[in-house]
């Protein structure tokens, strides 16, 4: 996801694949048995970037959507693969198909409704996927754009009106008219954009302010960019969820926090501090935690994403694949894997997909000595360009210390080339909604993803596919538009062996950077410290190894 993206600071708990590890059973560690009752704090730098599913899809809020909305289908409450696995949600199981894959229907369960007390229809379903066309309110995951054949001209209900191609024939029943064959459409509509909304509700920035809740819990309080409160929704109906727990009555989150006073918070201990939970711990905060007692707050794992610069294929000079390739062998990953904290914090990365991805192939195609890149060599490759004279590139990146950090080691690393790196930041919040608006783009930008279901499907295809290159909510930042790697990304799509499809575009991976589109930089782990009364805590392999929020709670709800 974005982007299905690479954890954000809002919560580094959060986003798409990886794979993570706690303590289990009752020993008092924070894999210990949940009690019922009290509130989680969440501790956080940076506030979410949307509370509209529709058009929220960073690593940031696609976690704590869990826990106010539910989709058709969602991945398992539990560590490791079968945390991954695709589950019936608001459906009563992962969806029948018909007329050769083309057609999928979904049956709703009983007892569902909204905060409101309104029960959960298939026209409220129709309705929150139809949102997924609206130019403005569409931004967030692309997979229902991609996939059901809606008209060229549809822009949304609040705009178009009825979309055809979904169809309700009860009120229980949903039907999804594709545009072609997808086997694993039971995993899509897990996706945000499945959400459901009560018909003609939704517009503008209607539940960015106010969500309409049909999960365990409802916004209370909002306070964009400094609180979020949490209560129970007593419409939720435990016995239609077999996947969240809500133990605790409700979560409160606080942003805009210092990363550095959160792992001094995090590292006493003390007050409320021992019911929270917060994201990875800064790099100068590792050495501190490895006490004993320490150790025993402490949960570490892969998240399961990659972290890379994208370049903008569409501006000079970097739409000359030579500059590209030559930016590639340039890039010093050593020292950007020292600016995050060093190897207790990332492995470096050398293809796009992550070691987590089926499928995937352990190649380098950009090598140099202990990752440290080659100057020479990529000189070599600026002089048969044209370009050894040097030129200017602008760098995106998100207000993080540590986005600051590496982006200074690249900015050093490309120095000798004569290349003029201009760091150029922006606003955590905001930073993927403006990388994923294409008129707002500059030259390159360090970001992340992650796989939105487990499936090689969901990593080259949304990064490099030229046909789905959108003017807002854009996850192909390189905006690479290449035929050869659209027509196989569309062959690979045909097969119907999953394995065979995900050893596709393991391959495929190497056809894309040949064209060196990004810079692989990292595959970033996860290290956090929570609370001394935290439980029920385990990494959960579909949210960037992070904290699987709706199975969390309190060891001890009324210490």
């Amino acid at each position: 996801m974005l982007v299905g993206m690479v954890a954000s600071a809002a919560l580094a708990l959060t986003a798409c694949g990886g794979n993570g590890s706690g303590a289990t059973g009752d020993s008092g560690g924070p894999g210990s048995k949940a009690a019922q009752g009290g509130t989680v704090q969440v501790l956080a730098n940076a506030a979410f970037s949307h509370l509209d599913p529709a058009r929220g899809f960073d690593g940031g809020v696609n976690n704590f959507y869990r826990l106010i909305y539910r989709t058709l289908t969602t991945q398992g409450a539990a560590a490791g693969a079968e945390g991954t696995k695709i589950v019936p949600d608001l459906a009563t199981d992962t969806g029948k198909a018909s007329d050769g894959g083309k057609t999928w229907t979904f049956t709703l369960k009983d007892g569902l409704f909204f905060e409101t007390g309104a029960p959960i229809t298939s026209a409220d379903v129709k309705w929150g996927v139809s949102r997924a066309w609206d130019p403005e309110v569409g931004i967030g995951s692309p997979y229902a754009k991609q996939l059901i054949d809606a008209p060229a001209s549809y822009q949304g209900p609040y705009k178009s009106g009825d979309l055809p191609t979904i169809t309700t024939p009860d009120a229980k029943t949903v039907v999804f008219h594709l545009k072609k064959p997808f086997a694993d459409f039971g995993s899509v509509v897990a996706q945000n954009t499945f959400t459901p909304v009560p018909k003609g509700q939704g517009a503008g920035n209607q539940l960015d302010g106010k969500p309409i809740a049909s999960g365990p819990y409802k916004v209370s309080e909002f306070k964009p960019g400094a609180t979020l409160k949490l209560v129970r929704n007593d419409k939720w109906d435990k016995k239609s969820d077999a996947i969240r727990s809500a133990n605790p009555d409700g979560f409160q989150w606080t942003f805009g926090l210092d990363p550095a006073t959160i792992d001094e918070r995090m590292i006493a201990g003390q007050g409320t501090d021992a019911d929270a939970i917060a994201g990875t711990v800064t790099a100068a905060s590792v050495a501190r935690i490895q006490t004993p007692q320490l150790k025993q707050r402490t949960m570490t794992g892969i998240n399961g994403c990659t972290t890379y610069m994208g370049l903008n294929t569409t501006k000079k000079p970097f739409d000359n694949v030579k500059v590209r390739q030559a930016i590639n062998l340039a890039v010093n990953k050593q020292t950007v894997r020292d600016a995050v904290g060093g190897s207790a914090l990332a492995d470096i990365a050398t293809s796009i997909q992550p070691p987590t991805v089926a499928g995937r192939v352990d190649y380098d195609p950009y090598p140099s000595p202990d990752h440290k890149g080659d100057v020479e060599a990529a000189r070599k490759l600026l002089t048969e360009a044209g370009f050894d004279g040097g030129f200017p590139l602008t760098l995106d990146i998100r207000a993080q210390p540590k986005m600051q950090a590496m982006a200074v080691a690249i900015q050093q690393a490309l120095e000798p080339l004569k290349i003029a790196v201009k760091i150029n930041t922006i606003d955590t919040a905001t930073y993927y909604e403006v990388i994923g608006t294409t008129s707002q783009q500059h030259d390159a930008a360090i970001t992340g993803w992650c796989p939105d279901w487990p499936s090689g499907a969901t990593f080259l295809p949304p990064l490099f596919d030229g046909r789905n290159i959108t003017p807002k909510g854009n996850s192909n930042l390189a905006q690479l538009n290449d035929p050869a790697v659209n027509a196989r990304i569309t062959e690979i799509a045909g097969l119907t062996d999953v394995q065979a499809a995900n050893a596709a575009y393991g391959e495929l991976d190497k056809q894309v950077m040949a064209l060196a589109p990004v810079v692989p930089l990292l595959y970033e782990k996860v290290l956090m410290l929570v609370g001394g009364n935290i439980a029920g805590a385990y990494l959960h392999d579909g949210f960037s190894g992070g904290i699987d929020l709706v199975s969390v709670g309190l060891r001890n709800a009324g210490k």
